[in-house]
């Protein structure tokens, strides 16, 4: 779908020599810029996502050792 949007100038200049030095188009770039940016906000969608993947795979109880030191991981992790 095309659509039309304004960006500032300075914007454009950076989206165009990231493309350029990435050996992308520009609309590559803003797809994957506004990909990662709607993860970022929707993170209910995320889970959502692997919760459906989990339940296809038949994996429905989280298992107790993974479990266990998923929270000693972040609880040793620096936020």
């Amino acid at each position: 779908m095309k659509t039309a949007v304004s960006v500032p100038d300075d914007l454009f200049a950076q989206v165009d020599r990231l493309a350029k030095r990435s050996r992308r188009s520009r609309s590559e770039v803003y797809s994957a810029a506004l990909r990662e940016y709607v993860a970022r906000h929707a993170p209910d969608e995320v889970t959502a996502g692997l919760d459906a993947v989990l339940a296809d795979l038949g994996e429905t109880a989280p298992d107790s050792f993974a479990a266990a030191a998923a929270r000693r991981t972040l609880g040793a992790a620096e936020w």
